[in-house]
């Protein structure tokens, strides 16, 4: 089972904030530059997401629809179901960082790498995950001031005007730029992703230095950590089965459902830790710890089934010596290039189509 290399040093940051919080001019100095580094993230998001590619798979929608209602429908159900786990398995701060993990949107890279590997639908899996992430610049808000403002997770109206201001506005300014950019930033988007990589290692370190100075970490025990694994692992199990199985239901054929299962059960730990350090300022530690436990359970999960998705039978029939597999319904042409959303730990992959999965994405499923 592979360990993200990305996760390591996520909580190499936790505990440096741990140990080294920052304080008094300190923090003021960190977090104006977390607050430029979400703006700026945000911005190059904008800035390398391919509208023309975007619209190209718009032709395979209902599959992208699927993928939308089990990402932003058919999680929050089941995080507003789990509020009556609270407070017996999830203290309160625990329980609004789980409902706020079913909001945030789906991963792209790690998706695609999973389909790849499991001889799905790739190009599919680019687009629905492209969609989720776009989706949920604007989806992820309008639902977090919904239903956490009705579980007291500190959501106000002043929050989602932060979130416009410091997501949205800088979104919309690299797609209105990226006919003037986007050739510059493709041509130096290793560097760029390891701008991504640090804007969010900075939010991490902010947002637990908060968390250490305010306390909030002795609200937290060992046997509630436990409970909130039981309960995430539980959640995971539900997504992964309702979409395998309700891909059978919908009629879709092999390919399409193993881009369904992969892309509609993952959450994006990339979007959603800047859109937590927005939303819940001191409270961002707890809030996003639910979020980075699920992030590591679900690819080490999703790595094991698509490595039996791939030496699946059924897998063995639909591709031939030469390497051919079934086109899926309705998926042919639907893109040659991966548009890149709202996923600093997922680096874009430059070509990937049904018929010959990407042999890099292959390569690394952890990411």
């Amino acid at each position: 089972m592979p360990i993200d290399p990305y996760i390591l040093l996520l909580l190499g940051t936790v505990g440096l904030a741990a140990l080294l919080p920052a304080r008094g001019t300190g923090a003021d100095v960190a977090s104006g530059a977390s607050t430029a580094a979400i703006a700026f993230l945000f911005f190059l998001y904008g800035a390398r997401l391919s509208t023309r590619e975007a619209l190209e798979g718009l032709k395979h929608w209902r599959l992208h629809v699927t993928v939308l209602a089990c990402t932003f429908v058919v999680f929050p159900l089941l995080g507003l179901a789990a509020r009556g786990l609270e407070p017996v398995f999830l203290t309160h701060d625990l329980y609004t960082g789980l409902l706020f993990l079913t909001l945030v949107p789906s991963t792209i890279q790690s998706s695609i790498a999973f389909t790849s590997m499991a001889r799905g639908n790739v190009p599919a899996a680019i687009c629905a995950g492209s969609f989720s992430s776009l989706v949920g610049i604007v989806v992820t808000p309008l639902l977090a001031a919904t239903l956490l403002g009705s579980t007291g997770g500190g959501f106000s109206l002043d929050s989602l005007l932060e979130i416009v201001l410091q997501l949205l506005v800088p979104f919309v300014a690299g797609q209105l730029l990226r006919r003037w950019i986007g050739a510059f930033i493709t041509r130096h988007k290793k560097v760029l992703g390891l701008v991504d990589r640090g804007s969010i290692l900075l939010v991490v370190y902010t947002a637990f230095s908060e968390g250490m100075v305010e306390g909030i970490w002795h609200q937290v025990s060992p046997a509630r950590l436990a409970g909130l694994l039981v309960v995430e692992a539980v959640l995971l199990a539900v997504m992964l089965t309702l979409t395998w199985y309700g891909g059978k239901a919908l009629r879709f054929n092999r390919e399409d459902r193993i881009a369904i299962q992969f892309a509609g059960s993952k959450k994006s730990l990339a979007a959603g830790l800047p859109m937590a350090s927005v939303l819940f300022g001191p409270q961002a530690a707890l809030a996003v710890l639910p979020l980075m436990l699920f992030h590591q359970m679900q690819l080490m999960v999703c790595a094991v089934i698509a490595k039996r998705r791939s030496q699946d039978p059924m897998a063995a029939d639909q591709v031939g010596s030469g390497g051919r597999s079934r086109p899926p319904t309705g998926a042919r042409g639907t893109a040659r290039q991966a548009p890149t959303g709202p996923a600093a730990d997922e680096p874009p992959i430059a070509r990937s189509d049904s018929r010959s999965p990407d042999p890099e994405a292959a390569k690394a499923p952890y990411r």
